[in-house]
């Protein structure tokens, strides 16, 4: 292993952690699945997984600028609704219809970063009353569940490629595209920066403003990215989908050793965090575990997740004050 992979798993043994409880939860799955480690099997959980991996990046984001956005469930939402009357048609509808719904979840974090930046709110408010509005425009945009998404649009884009599932390539392809060439760039040492300490980052030079504004604009785009998958997986849209993702998306970035205090955990962390909770739950489902508990099973382990994150917060936190003693 080289020096590089031995520092990153070194620095973050949480992420490590959340990576082997992923490959047992994992094996046990496809160990009681009652058709086994098949491609089928594969490809429905990696398709769940992946939707609630994408809200998760979008999450991180936020809380890597040391914010906490209560909009990624109503971004994805909007933009899903917007699918479904956009990505159908010719070639170049579905290339437009795709393109107009990223850009709408873009709009829509850029409107956060600037409220929180400009308006001087925090994230959980500004991004509150966000989330309102945004999910007030879906329902006017698409009042009930319904609309279509190009059949064989969302084919390719959930079914396999020699038997690996696409899901899991779009998930490889923003790691290895996207992330790692991000995070060595300085918009990227920046993210961590301003997480870490924004006071000290400004000093520094770091263009703090634009940072967080940019950040919440990555946001906004992986929420749009989140509702136009959950297009491909449904073939329709749906106003009401927002809620439950928001907050299992903040359980996910903490189960992922992303830390809610800003400035420490990965892209990577925040997609595992997402594919052991979908993986529980799978699981759960061919427990044996009765229907009504299984929400109370899922409830738990999102508050047991967020307690986790809450108390790296407050423990910095009095060793801050310790330290200005």
């Amino acid at each position: 292993m080289s020096n590089a992979w031995s520092d990153r798993l070194l620095g973050n043994p949480r992420e490590l952690f959340a990576a082997v409880f992923l490959a047992m939860a994992l094996a046990l799955y496809l160990g009681t699945h009652p058709s086994g480690a098949s491609t089928y099997v594969l490809t429905i959980w990696a398709n769940q997984a992946t939707l609630l991996a994408l809200v998760a990046m979008a999450q991180f984001f936020a809380v890597l600028v040391r914010g906490l956005d209560l909009s990624v469930g109503a971004i994805m939402a909007l933009c899903n609704v917007v699918a479904s009357h956009l990505v159908s048609g010719s070639a170049l509808e579905l290339a437009f219809g795709s393109a107009t719904v990223l850009l709408v979840g873009l709009a829509c974090g850029i409107v956060n970063g600037v409220i929180i930046v400009y308006g001087r709110l925090q994230p959980i408010v500004a991004t509150l009353a966000t989330a309102a509005i945004y999910g007030g425009i879906a329902l006017w945009v698409r009042p009930t569940p319904g609309g279509i998404i190009d059949y064989d649009l969302a084919d390719r884009m959930t079914l396999d490629v020699a038997g690996v599932p696409v899901a899991l390539i779009i998930i490889a392809g923003i790691v290895l595209l996207f992330w790692l060439p991000l995070k060595r760039t300085g918009f990227g040492l920046s993210l961590y920066a301003t997480g870490s300490s924004e006071q000290a980052a400004w000093q520094s030079g770091t263009p703090v403003a634009a940072v967080r504004i940019g950040a919440f604009a990555l946001a906004g785009l992986f929420a749009g990215l989140a509702g136009t998958y959950v297009g491909f997986v449904t073939t329709t849209g749906d106003a009401g989908i927002g809620p439950n993702f928001t907050l299992n998306s903040i359980a996910a970035i903490v189960l992922g050793g992303v830390a809610l205090r800003g400035g420490v955990g990965s892209l990577i962390g925040a997609i595992i965090g997402a594919f052991i909770l979908k993986t529980i739950s799978a699981l759960m489902f061919f427990s044996g575990l009765p229907p009504l508990a299984q929400p109370f099973v899922e409830g738990l382990i999102l508050a047991l997740a967020i307690a986790i994150g809450g108390a790296d917060v407050l423990r910095l936190r009095n060793r801050l004050e310790a330290f200005e003693r």
